[in-house]
This record gives C-alpha cells, sequence and structure tokens, in this order.
C-alpha cells in the first residue's frame, strides 16, 4: 500500500509525539494505528493484539496471536523477528491474558522499567489488559496515550489522499445504486445488498473494502434516530429515508450522508432540506486553512439561526484509515470548544444532519481542506431527491 519511506517518516512523527508525551514505549491496540505504523491488516481484532514503538529503537514490534504471525508477516514492513505470536492458550482464556505475554516479552527486552503509553480508551484496550500489563510491570510507569497516534495520522499523505479519492467514487455508486433499489414493495435490506454490492466491486480498476460501520438507513419517524440500520420491511408510496453509508479503499473511509423519498416529499422535508444545504454552502465558502474547527461550527449554526434551527450534535469529525466499530479519527470535532486549527491535508466528514422528535433530515459531505480552501470528495447531488413511483 505505502513506501518503506512513509512508514518511517509515520514512524519518526509518532516518536516525537512520544517525546511531547513523555513516553519512551508505545502500547497501540486500536488497530487502526497498528496499521498505521506497520501495514497491518487483518481481522484479528477480535483477540488482543500490539504493536510496540520504541522511542530509542527503527522498528516497532508487532505481537499477536500465532495463527495471524503470517498476516503480519505478509502485510507489515517488518522484519521476521520483530513479529512475535503467543500461543492459543492465551486466547480468550480464564487463566492466561494475552497482555501477560505481551509484558514478558516487555521485560525480556528490557523495558520493564520505562514510562509506558497505552491507549487507555480504544475500543480494544480492556481494563483486564491494563490490569494484566500493570501486574507484568510493576515497576513501569503507565500513562494515556489514547488519541497520541490519531493527532499523528490528521495530516494526510499524498497516497492517502489517493485512496480517500478512490473511496469517494465507491461510496458516490453505493449511493447511486441506494437510490435504484430502494422502491415501493422492495424490502429495507434488499437495499443495503446493494450498497454492499456496490460497496466491495468499487470499479473496474480497483476493488472496494469492508467499511467500519454499515449502512444506516432508517426510514419515515425512525429517521429521527439516525443509526438505526434495516429491517426486513417493505418501502410505501411516501416512505422516507436517510441514507448514511461510506466507500472504503485499503481501509480509507470517505463517508456520506443523502436524503430520498418514494414519491412527493413532504413540506416540512424539503423545507428542512433547504435550510440545511443552505448551511452547508454558508460553511464550505468561508471553511479554509487556519480557522479553528470551532469556527466551522459557529458558521453552520448562524446560518440555519436565521431560519429559527439549532443543532445540539457536532457538525463533523476528522476521517481517514479506521477499523470497526468507527470510520472517525477522534480528534478534531466541529464544534464549540474545539480550537483545533484547519491545516491542509485534513480530510472531514462535514456532518449537518437535524434530528427532530419524529423525523431526521441528513445531507453530509466528506472534505479535503486544500492549501487556500476546501475541496469535496464527492460530487454528488445533495437535494432531498424524490423517486418517482407508480
Amino acid at each position: 500500500m505505502f513506501s518503506k519511506d512513509e512508514f518511517v517518516t509515520r514512524l519518526n512523527k509518532t516518536k516525537q509525539k512520544m517525546q511531547e508525551y513523555g513516553v519512551e514505549v508505545l502500547i497501540l491496540s486500536n488497530p487502526s494505528n497498528m496499521c498505521y505504523i506497520t501495514g497491518y491488516d487483518a481481522w484479528s481484532f477480535y483477540v488482543h493484539q500490539a504493536v510496540i514503538v520504541f522511542i530509542d529503537e527503527d522498528e516497532p514490534v508487532w505481537i499477536g496471536r500465532e495463527m495471524d504471525a503470517k498476516g503480519a508477516k505478509i502485510t507489515t514492513w517488518l522484519s521476521d523477528s520483530h513479529i512475535i505470536s503467543y500461543p492459543d492458550e492465551f486466547v480468550q482464556s480464564t487463566i492466561k491474558h494475552p497482555m501477560d505475554f505481551v509484558a514478558h516479552v516487555l521485560n525480556d527486552l528490557g523495558q520493564d522499567t520505562r514510562k509506558i503509553g497505552v491507549e487507555m480508551d480504544a475500543f480494544y484496550y480492556t481494563a483486564m489488559c491494563h490490569e494484566r500489563l500493570q501486574f507484568g510491570l510493576p515497576d513501569a510507569e503507565f500513562k494515556n496515550a489514547s488519541s497520541l497516534v490519531n493527532w499523528v495520522r490528521v495530516i494526510k499523505s499524498d497516497a492517502e489522499i489517493e485512496y480517500m479519492r478512490k473511496a469517494a467514487y465507491i461510496v458516490e455508486n453505493a449511493m447511486q445504486a441506494a437510490y435504484d433499489k430502494a422502491d415501493v414493495g422492495v424490502r429495507e435490506n434488499e437495499v443495503a445488498a446493494a450498497i454492499y454490492h456496490a460497496q466491495i466491486y468499487g470499479s473496474d480498476d480497483f476493488g472496494g473494502d469492508y467499511t467500519s460501520i454499515v449502512p444506516m438507513l432508517p426510514s419515515g419517524k425512525y429517521t429521527a434516530s439516525p443509526h438505526l440500520t434495516w429491517t426486513d420491511q417493505k418501502y410505501k408510496e411516501g416512505d422516507f429515508l436517510t441514507l448514511e453509508i461510506a466507500g472504503c479503499c485499503q481501509r480509507y473511509h470517505t463517508p456520506m450522508a443523502r436524503t430520498m423519498v418514494l414519491g412527493k416529499a413532504p413540506d416540512y422535508v424539503r423545507d428542512v432540506g433547504k435550510v440545511v444545504n443552505e448551511g452547508i454552502a454558508d460553511t464550505l465558502e468561508h471553511m479554509k486553512p487556519g480557522i479553528t474547527a470551532e469556527e466551522v461550527e459557529e458558521i453552520w449554526s448562524n446560518s440555519i439561526a436565521k431560519h429559527g434551527y439549532v443543532k445540539a450534535s457536532r457538525l463533523g469529525y476528522s476521517i481517514g484509515l479506521s477499523y470497526p466499530p468507527d470510520w472517525g479519527e477522534h480528534t478534531i470535532s466541529f464544534r464549540k470548544g474545539d480550537h483545533s486549527i484547519l491545516e491542509p491535508n485534513m480530510a472531514f466528514h462535514l456532518m449537518p444532519g437535524i434530528w427532530f422528535d419524529d423525523f431526521g433530515i441528513e445531507i453530509t459531505e466528506p472534505l479535503l481542506v486544500t492549501e487556500d480552501g476546501i475541496e469535496t470528495f464527492t460530487s454528488f447531488d445533495r437535494g432531498i431527491y424524490e423517486k418517482p413511483v407508480g
């Protein structure tokens, strides 16, 4: 996927960030960060695994299940001596824990008294992981480094951006597939199947990857809850639905959401759609390098306030490389209090959905910050799509 030089650059930037955090050894359990540093890519994150970065070593160490070690040799730039596996007796055992093994490795390497950063808020780093590491490394000083590598990932390389452009192509095709399939008498799960086919097929020139979040397809009154998926219910004339999906290429995500109606859109849906689209246009016009995430949200809030609307949830977040269960990077959010400054080659999902008690509207855009403004990854029509029926 990437040159060794790019991985070395990522590693050096991570070490620089480790110095800022006061960390000498960094244990990564977030599969997105493991992949970012080493290239490791496998569906093995249902068991405990780690990539360990040493501030004074040229190569990280990968530690994982024995049957996954071959996958590490295939997908990473690491030498074989830096790929260490634990036997299956550590897998989902009530007696042994993989972090016992990790602690043993660090003891053997003479790293047992150092300042060790761990990703305390990562989905894959459990309370038991932390307890076993503390027990196995009693003389180490543990520090929370949950988002250390996440912040390194915020600025994308040209190669990363190219994968996101491919993912954008995929998400546009997947959204069109949903538009084409959704109809009166069609089941919701059939629309989900059409989306999955388009996501994974990709294009004739490049394939698609599995996305970190499944298609979210609430309809009717259920659009008030944006994270519902699909059922086997059949659509009826007049149903409206929100579709939030993504394209994914080599684990790089480009998400997008739209709203469609089977037939004529109710006036209240059409009216909110106009407000959202006006807010998107105002926000994109003023976004540029140098402004803060908080200022982006303020532009949007001022725009919709002219029509009497308020959006309580954040307006968007940084995106890029990710694994389930989320395609966000967990760094910058467009909301009050986030003073992060936009810089070129940052990527975001602008998420201006508005949800009410009995319905919601979602129209979103994936964005790239350029040297002098903003580029949308997609060019898919933002209007409320009214599909003729009958």
